[in-house]
């Protein structure tokens, strides 16, 4: 086996990973290719235990709207905590 410095190692570690992505990409677009329902919006039912976890990356986060009163609430809750939190860190 020949000796190889850091530099060289890590070159052909480099291209190694380059191209190791590039075989999962292509794996990737060959499954994307065969299941489409399971990466499109349509086509999928919603809470059915055969659905799969989104992709990692691909997650959304769906939030509630709040209501200007929840808002107001919120925001007077949080003016309170500050306020007193300020107060506490004078007082030290």
């Amino acid at each position: 086996m020949a000796n190889l410095n850091q530099e060289q190692l890590r070159r052909l570690a480099r291209l190694g990973a380059v191209a190791r992505l590039s075989q999962l990409r292509e794996e990737e677009a060959a499954i994307r290719s065969e299941f489409p329902d399971l990466f499109g919006r349509g086509g999928r039912k919603s809470g059915s235990a055969e659905d799969p976890a989104p992709a990692p990356g691909k997650r959304r986060r769906r939030r509630r709207k709040m209501s200007a009163e929840a808002r107001k609430a919120a925001s007077d809750r949080m003016r309170k905590y500050w306020e007193e939190h300020r107060k506490a860190k004078a007082e030290k």
